[in-house]
């Protein structure tokens, strides 16, 4: 090869091409290391103690209604020939529980991850789109159509699984029961209620269902989801779009309703309590549990040691790091000129 060609493909005489602009790499000594992992360490575990300490100051009451047990006042609703079946659970607050109060329903042993049934269901469909209530997409199977070939709204396994218990939370007052507001609204994602679902630009909506069925366990259409707000109806009610919305992991929980009005704004006084449930849901043939829980949050959110134990274990690891390295600088340490 001639010395022409070589010079043919050598990049430009530039500082960029050539690789010679100013640069800066530090230096790392340990000076700098050994200070930089404890300020790092001291760091770490000042943020994990704060967090740590938050959480504990969380307030989080559960309560298990599954009904597996003979005592349990919800054992009656687990026979499968119970037919709109109530129970109701009694229990007490000594102090104050400070608002706003959060209500969440919990399963366990139930995996939402399960990749078929993650992807059973339409998106289209949940776009509003006409075309696809009376041809479903085949991920839909086997909610996809009923036994009489009629589509399915909305279609799928999720859908068709969507937790219908319900809750009613009453104080009791001289013996008599004061029902606690629930507030409803907002507790799905914005971008579900907003973006990701949308309901059919029909009215009434009860007409873009036709020639369509329910899912299967559903005990009334999507289109009669909520009869006290015409709004929360279809597929942007808040309870549907809470469901929609998967859990990563099998034991979870999601949010069911807020306190947050009228003489419960400040949170739930002391005293004795009587929680109304709607017992609908099945859990026992997969072995797994329900319950209610009642929590409060904080700057940081919900209650969650992991974070602020997290932030503890780096940042002690980090200062025993620097003294290991201190130790081993000043035991085996070099003259500079070597």
């Amino acid at each position: 090869m001639s010395k022409e060609e070589n010079t043919a493909n050598r990049p430009d005489n530039t500082a960029f091409t050539q690789q010679r602009l100013p640069a800066w790499q530090p230096m790392l000594s340990a000076g700098i290391v050994i200070p930089g992992f404890v300020l790092i360490g001291v760091a770490f575990i000042g943020i994990g103690v704060a967090l740590f300490v938050t959480s504990q100051n969380i307030q989080v009451l559960e309560k298990d209604y599954t009904g597996v047990e003979k005592n349990s006042s919800c054992f009656h609703c687990t026979d499968r020939e119970a037919k709109n079946c109530n129970c109701t659970l009694y229990f007490s607050l000594d102090k104050l529980f400070e608002g706003p109060v959060f209500v969440y329903y919990g399963l366990s042993n139930y995996f939402q991850n399960y990749r078929k049934y993650g992807v059973s269901k339409d998106a289209n469909q949940l776009t509003g789109d006409l075309t696809y209530f009376q041809t479903p997409s085949t991920t839909c199977a086997p909610y996809r159509t009923d036994a009489n070939n009629i589509p399915i709204v909305p279609c799928g396994s999720i859908a068709n699984s969507m937790f219908n218990d319900t809750f009613k939370l009453f104080q009791i007052v001289n013996g008599k029961e004061v029902e606690v507001p629930f507030d409803g609204k907002g507790i799905a994602w914005w971008t579900d209620y907003n973006i990701k679902y949308r309901n059919p630009s029909v009215i009434p909506l009860k007409n873009a269902f036709n020639g369509t069925v329910k899912p299967v366990y559903w005990p009334k259409p999507a289109y009669e989801l909520d009869p006290t707000d015409p709004s929360n109806n279809g597929f942007i009610n808040q309870d549907f779009l809470v469901w929609m919305r998967r859990s990563a992991l099998p034991n979870f929980r999601k949010l069911y309703r807020r306190i947050t009005d009228g003489d419960f704004a400040k949170g739930l006084p002391p005293g004795n309590y009587s929680l109304l449930i709607g017992y609908n849901y099945p859990v026992l043939a997969f072995e797994g549990r329900k319950k209610v829980v009642f929590s409060n949050v904080s700057w940081m959110g919900g209650k969650n040691q992991f974070l602020g134990i997290a932030y503890l274990v780096i940042g002690s690891l980090c200062v025993v790091m620097s003294i290991v390295m201190l130790i081993v600088y000043a035991k085996f340490k070099f003259p500079d000129e070597e």
